[in-house]
């Protein structure tokens, strides 16, 4: 099968989720024996991070300045393509998408990787300049990293003919237990770029807990934190971690906390890549709480739910016996049901699936 991907970047993880997810999945794809071209604009904020500059064997980075430059070799690439797809925040999306749509590719995918920002930005009233006006209605198979009600939401707000949950991953070749690291040391950690709409839980869940506990170390990893956030003086700061790094960070640490931005939290099924990373490592999880969170870890025997300052401080005080127990049982599932090589499968299943009965109705 031949893949083409329009996207963000799979070429720097400065900054942005797409580009790890889309590592585990591209090497899968291209480990199961599929083809995959990945474009993307070579801007300069991602140049000077770049982690990547090759795909495997199989697979082709295609770099480019200009749309209009790369148009034309896009619409050769797309000729016998079996599936071409479409991600939000791609900086060429609706001209892409035009291209795609106007193609021979058998499959025109459009896949939102950021779905409750686009409907929150929708709700008000603001553009989202990774769609057309047409919306999503001519895509064969809309995919979202989320998935409840933001399915029916893309059918409704913007014409999506058949919408399905596309999960992150995480890819155990990459993530996995390794020895840990003293400047990563953590009594908790919190991995992830810098957002305004998760700050209030970043402070009730990681900012509090640390300011109560003065003896414990606090470590938080990621881009982009503003020079006025409520730092204490036990919270460390990693100000940009590349994917390499990622798996000795978690196996420093003896909790890692998710906190989830809240129009995602609000929309629910949300599951956070950095979730399936961390437990991959062996990292016992503490999650902020979103409707679905049950449906893929099982509160209190895979993962710590945390609605207060407080319920992370008595995670903070549980015995190494129990933390371990439950860093083991939810490595073993993420490993199970939420592996880069399953999302993978579970892609080429989609594709082959448009145009078939079943997928029409």
């Amino acid at each position: 099968m031949k893949i083409v991907i329009f996207g963000l970047t799979i070429s720097s993880s400065w900054g942005n989720g797409h580009a790890t997810l889309w590592r585990g999945l591209v090497g899968n794809l291209l480990r199961q024996g599929h083809r995959v071209a990945f474009y993307e604009r070579d801007v300069f904020y991602y140049a000077a991070h770049r982690d990547l500059d090759s795909l495997p064997s199989g697979g082709e980075l295609r770099l480019y300045d200009d749309w209009q430059a790369i148009a034309f070799a896009a619409r050769r690439e797309l000729a016998d393509a079996d599936a071409a797809l479409v991600t939000s925040y791609c900086p060429d999306g609706i001209a892409a998408a035009e291209l795609v749509l106007s193609s021979a590719a058998k499959a025109r995918i459009f896949y939102d990787l950021d779905t409750p920002i686009t409907l929150a930005r929708l709700s008000a009233g603001e553009s989202v300049d990774y769609i057309g006006p047409r919306g999503l209605q001519d895509f064969d198979l809309v995919l979202s990293y989320t998935g409840g009600t933001a399915l029916s939401e893309l059918k409704h707000r913007l014409g999506a003919r058949r919408a399905e949950a596309l999960y992150g991953s995480v890819d155990p070749d990459v993530h996995h237990p390794e020895a840990p690291l003293p400047h990563y040391r953590a009594d908790l950690s919190h991995l992830g770029t810098y957002a305004e709409d998760r700050q209030s839980a970043l402070e009730a869940l990681f900012v509090a807990p640390a300011r109560h506990l003065p003896d414990r170390r606090f470590v938080i990893g990621g881009a982009q934190y503003p020079a006025d956030f409520p730092w204490a003086a036990n919270i460390h700061f990693v100000r940009h971690l590349p994917p390499g790094e990622h798996a000795a960070f978690f196996s420093s640490s003896r909790w890692t906390l998710n906190v989830t931005r809240r129009s995602m939290a609000a929309m629910g099924f949300c599951p956070s890549g950095r979730m399936f990373e961390a437990a991959a490592c062996g990292a016992p999880l503490i999650s902020d709480w979103w409707e679905g969170l049950d449906s893929l870890f099982e509160p209190g025997e895979e993962i710590v739910i945390a609605r207060s300052s407080a319920d992370v401080v008595a995670a903070l005080g549980m015995s190494d016996d129990e933390r371990l127990a439950l860093a083991r049982r939810v490595r073993e599932r993420v490993l199970a049901e939420h592996s880069a090589a399953k999302r993978a499968g579970e892609l080429v299943a989609l594709v082959e699936s448009v145009g078939s009965p079943v997928a029409a109705e």
